[in-house]
């Protein structure tokens, strides 16, 4: 009996191979980038008003005509006292907004003079400078920095699954 469990037990220990299933995977990636010049800018329109109590207005005043290089301008208001030597208050106000100005041309990415409006906001761009990553073939990451407005970010993933 003990010949016969020993053969068995060497027989299913041969007839069951031992199998596994064994995955690797590997991803590697590098992004670079330099920020781009840009420009956001807003034409301010011309404003007037004129306020007062106690006087005559004897011609309004108000904005001028408007014509492409130039500004508005203003007429000033002309007034009289209403009574003689009685109290009075007057204000008036102008705000020259900005000149019209021709559309922006932009050619091949790239804005030959930037506007200069009332509401303007520049931002320069990136310099490359040293900017540089390499991932070698063992995973082995290097990432140079470079300069202003610039970014690099690096991934290396190993994963190894058995089964």
């Amino acid at each position: 009996m003990r010949r016969f469990l020993f053969v068995s037990c060497l027989t299913f220990f041969a007839v069951s191979p031992a199998s596994a299933d064994i995955t690797v995977k590997h991803q590697s990636s590098i992004q670079l980038s330099v920020d781009g010049a840009a420009s956001q800018a807003t034409r301010l329109g011309s404003s007037y008003s004129v306020s007062g109590s106690g006087i005559t207005l004897d011609t309004a005043g108000g904005l001028g005509t408007l014509s492409s290089g130039t500004g508005v301008g203003y007429t000033p208001a002309d007034y009289s006292l209403t009574n003689d030597g009685a109290s009075f208050n007057y204000s008036e106000a102008y705000f020259e907004g900005d000149d019209i100005q021709a559309a922006t041309t932009v050619t091949n990415g790239v804005v030959p003079s930037l506007p200069s409006l009332g509401s303007t906001l520049t931002q320069s761009g990136g310099v490359a400078g040293d900017l540089d990553g390499t991932i070698t073939g063992g995973g082995v990451m290097t990432i140079e920095a470079g300069g202003a407005g610039t970014s690099a970010t690096g991934q290396v993933i190993l994963s190894i699954t058995a089964n």
